[in-house]
Formats: structure tokens, sequence, C-alpha cells
């Protein structure tokens, strides 16, 4: 899908084509759209392509015809009703009379200047439309990272309680998140600083506020992840010690109940034998059988408060 929008009297309009100071977007693109986008600019076909790699790095790539800036953004992926945190990119290219950007997906970063949420928004002010997408992205990192913390948080309490695997998976999997999203704020954040040594970008004196204010985010959210990884990965040692224990705990429960349990079945065994009941005690008496029992459950009583006395059930 392909969009082009324009500022007119300081409003983001959709426009029918491509014309000066215009933004074109495209979103999970088609070959066609790919490939007019590209001959129209004179942009090398390969580097059109790259935001269409999930798997293409962060960089600078500078030619005579556009500048083009990749970055790695966050996204959100739906698996089995549950939601995970990965990385796609998202490319930027600076030509003569628009900025073209290509993602694979709608995201929120570049939903923001659609929908107006982001001030001040012109795409004729290149280097300052790019610092917004890099400011946006580096605020999207943050939001996700604490949605990641408040998840780790759920799943600790149920891990207490936990004799199964499946919060573990669930924590291994934020880890994962983290680690994607580590990576890509490194490598964003060497874009970041090359960003601005480069001469093809064109610079305004008052767009260095907003420099720090995205070289301040940046850092924050690689700062962040670092901490929630390093949370989580002592976080997944010390729970799985609380597992196994706690499976060791109801291991222990069941062979104390079968201890328990085991004397009135001997009683009960012998006096099961085909034996003569001259001799077997209480075996003349009307009340023998309850006296038996009687017996079997004193004893299994006895033996389990002997067990409760040296908190063997805890």
């Amino acid at each position: 899908m392909i969009n082009y929008y324009r500022v007119v009297e300081n409003k983001l309009t959709t426009v029918e084509s491509p014309m000066e100071d215009c933004w074109i977007s495209l979103v999970n693109p088609t070959e066609a759209e790919v490939a007019a986008a590209g001959e129209r600019y004179g942009i090398d076909m390969d580097a059109m392509k790259s935001a269409l790699d999930t798997d293409e790095r962060s960089r600078i790539e500078t030619d005579d015809n556009y500048t083009m800036i990749l970055v790695n953004i966050p996204t959100i992926e739906t698996h089995n009703d549950k939601e995970l945190y990965d990385t796609i990119p998202l490319s930027i290219f600076l030509v003569k009379k628009a900025v073209i950007t290509v993602c694979l997906e709608e995201t929120p970063i570049l939903k923001g200047f659609v929908t107006g949420a982001v001030r001040s928004f012109d795409p004729a002010m290149k280097s300052r439309f790019v610092l917004q997408i890099l400011y946006r992205s580096a605020s999207l990192f943050l939001q996700y990272l604490r949605i990641i913390d408040r998840q780790s948080d759920q799943v600790e309490n149920k891990l207490h309680k936990s004799t199964q695997n499946r919060e573990l998976i669930e924590l291994l999997k934020l880890e994962k998140s983290l680690v994607y999203f580590t990576t890509a704020l490194r490598s964003n954040e060497v874009v970041l600083e090359k960003l601005f040594k480069n001469d093809s970008v064109k610079k305004y004196p008052e767009d260095e506020d907003l420099l720090e204010d995205v070289i301040v985010e940046n850092k924050q959210a690689i700062e962040m992840a670092n901490i929630y990884s390093g949370i989580l990965s002592g976080m997944m040692d010390a729970f799985a010690s609380v597992i196994s224990n706690n499976l060791n705990i109801v291991m222990k429960v069941l062979a104390i109940v079968t201890i328990v349990m085991s004397i009135p079945t001997m009683i009960f065994s012998a006096y099961g034998m085909n034996v003569a009941t001259r001799g077997m005690p209480f075996a003349e008496s009307v009340y023998g059988f309850w006296i038996i029992v009687g017996i079997a459950v004193l004893l299994s009583v006895i033996t389990s408060l002997i067990f409760v006395k040296f908190k063997m059930f805890k």
C-alpha cells in the first residue's frame, strides 16, 4: 500500500500523486509499488527492498540521488493469543523533493503523523521529520518495555506456586524480546550518532533540542532494556530452582501420605489372611472389626502428628 501526504495550511493532507515536499509512505508494498517509487526518484532497488527484510541491520547509506536511514522499530506479534515483542526495519529515504518511508507493516510510529498526534510536522523539514520518527520509535520502545516489566511481574506471581514450565517459557519469550530490543536500540544509537555527521542531511539550529531528546530517550530505553533483561535472567534461574523445590515438596507430601496409609493397609492385610481366627487379637469379639479399624486409624493419626511435629508437610 502506498500513500502520499503533504502539509497544506499546517495540516497533513492526503494527495493523489507525489509532489514537492511530500511524504510517500509505503506499508507492506507490492513489487510494482517499490519499483515505481525507486524508478521515479532514482533509488537502487536493493536499497528500496532493505526494509522488507526482517533481518536487515540499522545503517545509513548515501548516494547521489538519496540518503537512506534504516532503523529497527518495535512491533507486537500475536501467537496463540499471546503478545510477542519483536523489531522490524523501517527505512527513510531523503530524496530531492520528498521523504519516502518503507515498512513491512503499519506501525504506531508513522500512524501518529497521519492522525495528527505529532505537532509541528512538515515533510519539507526533512531532518526534523527523521528526528521525530526516531523520537517516537524510542518512546514506543520505552512503552513496550514498561509493558514487558508488568507482564514479568504477573508471571513472577504465578511462579511462586508453580510446578510446571509454562511460566518459565513465558519469561523466556519476554527475555527474547528484550534481547531484540537491546540489539535494535544499540544499532539505532550508532545510526543516530552518524546521522548528523552526514553532510547530505540538512541541519536546522532549532532541531538541537529535539536531537538531544532523541538521544536521551534512546539511551534511557537501552538502560531499561538492559536492567529488565538482567532481572529476567536472574529471575529465570531463581524460579527454575523454585519450581524444582515445589515439585520436591509435592513428592515429599505424597511419600508421607503413602507412609500414613500403609499402616492400616498392613493391619488389614494381616487380618485378611486365610488363617484360623484362634490366636488373632479381637477375632472372637463382636466388636472386633471396629476395634481393628479404630487401632488402624489411631496409629495413622499418631504417625501424622509425628510428621506434623517435625514440620514434614511444609
